[in-house]
């Protein structure tokens, strides 16, 4: 489908939920305050939907069912997705600024958070984010991945902690229902590893899980879950918190429950740690061990250093910390804080003024905090101070309103651009290497890895949906 020329072009960048949300919110509020909007959904990979593809586990699809909701606002025709752009290659500010009257930044966070002590860069210490890529079948990531350990630790107490850890303590078999492509599955299935170790420097009533995050740990199937009692000290804030927060309560009550419980016998194990601030990870040319000072409350919800020392011998280490975004070219860029600096979506550059017509929404514009429902109103932020800029925005006389025109230029450029159409003849093949599956039939589906498979079989479709 071909967008027609319309009073206001707006391009955004990142087909992820923070950009397809705005591009849905938007066209309902232009439309709305009586004008009409072109919407180009630009993203750096052949397929849309960003870490709900490539950021979620393989074993949790009810998460990936917001997929549908996605789904449905793309294929409405209002928000023309065009994939395998990369913004800073492929296109840059100037030919934005040339065909789009406004640009809206959402291209998340996709970089680890820094974790600071020594020996973090042995050979066996990984980014969570980098790891949870390979098992999603991110196309630019190796399909190997060095699973040689038998002890492993992870470092972090929130839910990607928990995903890491699931995905490392599962056997492979157990994951055959899912989508993994057979790289993934192949590298689970020689995975000697027996314990996997999780550590959060806080207490058990401070974790970031959430309560069927934290729950489904206990029915993975042959591993036993083990927490210790000497992690479980007593602490007021903590109790404040349990009476006062249902979630909280239920995480506690969950994770007290699994102190009585005796290990059964499996043949790995999966350990949960609190109070424990990492210090050093240790070894000769690879990592060997991770060191813990012990914490203790302070009584207001934080921890102090005890001076016990324990370190724990492993063969590799997790830091799964937090997420955070990556500058681009020619858009300001906080570098402490990981984010386009802005005031409710509208970008600022060095004196803290307004850019005309530049925008951000989700992560890359407050941090890679809060769920989905975060996601709408973020976008919705961002957008209300779009549609409140629009009589400048329109003003813009040199604004090229030939829909097709950035199509030609891409082409120029050699950039075998991706189609929301050519998407769905993707999604149908995967759906079909599913249901093909010998091994386990009935799969939803198998993804394809391969970034020119994708673009390959998404071509087909490119230039005859147009």
């Amino acid at each position: 489908m071909t967008p027609a020329s319309s009073a206001l072009r707006v391009a955004i960048i990142g087909a992820g939920p923070a950009g397809i949300y705005a591009g849905n919110i938007l066209n309902r509020l232009v439309v709305e305050a009586g004008h009409t909007v072109a919407i180009d959904l630009f993203d750096s990979l052949p397929a849309p939907y960003g870490l709900i593809r490539y950021g979620v586990a393989p074993d949790h699809p009810r998460i990936k069912g917001i997929v549908k909701s996605l789904q449905e606002m793309l294929d409405a025709g209002t928000i023309r997705f065009i994939g395998n752009v990369t913004y800073g290659t492929d296109l840059n500010l100037a030919d934005l600024r040339e065909h789009y009257h406004a640009v809206i930044f959402a291209t998340g966070a996709i970089l680890d958070a820094p974790l600071v002590i020594p020996g973090i860069d042995l050979p066996g210490s990984f980014g969570a984010a980098d790891f949870v890529s390979w098992y999603d079948g991110h196309p630019d990531v190796s399909l190997e991945w060095p699973l040689d350990a038998t002890d492993v630790a992870v470092i972090g107490n929130g839910n990607v902690a928990l995903d890491v850890a699931r995905i490392l303590a599962k056997h492979a078999d157990d994951l055959l229902t899912t989508d993994i492509p057979a790289s993934v599955y192949a590298g689970l299935a020689g995975s000697p590893v027996t314990d996997v170790h999780v550590f959060g420097r806080r207490g058990p009533s401070q974790v970031k899980f959430t309560p069927i995050e934290l729950r489904e740990l206990a029915d993975i199937p042959d591993v036993d879950l083990v927490v210790y009692a000497e992690d479980f000290t007593p602490d007021s804030y903590s109790e404040q918190l349990v009476a006062s927060n249902n979630q909280v309560k239920i995480m506690t009550r969950t994770l007290n429950g699994w102190l009585t419980k005796a290990p059964l016998g499996a043949s790995r194990r999966l350990h949960l740690h609190f109070l424990h601030a990492p210090v050093e990870v240790y070894g000769d040319g690879r990592v060997e061990g991770i060191r813990f000072e012990r914490t203790e409350h302070t009584g207001d919800g934080g921890v102090r250093a005890t001076g016990q020392v324990v370190d724990y011998p492993v063969q590799a280490v997790y830091r799964a910390v937090g997420y955070r975004g990556s500058a681009l070219t020619e858009v300001p860029f906080d570098a402490v804080r990981g984010v386009i600096p802005n005031d409710g979506g509208r970008v600022l550059d060095a004196a803290g003024d307004a850019i005309a017509g530049l925008y951000a929404t989700g992560w890359i514009k407050r941090g890679p905090v809060g769920l989905i429902g975060h996601t709408k109103g973020d976008a919705l932020e961002t957008v209300t101070r779009l549609v409140a800029d629009l009589p400048v925005l329109v003003s813009r006389a040199t604004v090229d309103q030939g829909a097709d025109m950035i199509l030609a230029l891409l082409t120029d450029r050699g950039v075998e651009y991706t189609t929301w159409a050519g998407w769905r003849a993707l999604d149908v093949h995967e759906q079909l290497l599913g249901s093909q599956d010998l091994v386990t039939p009935g799969r939803e589906r198998i993804k394809v890895i391969s970034r020119a498979e994708q673009v390959a079989i998404s071509r087909v479709e490119a230039l005859s949906a147009l």
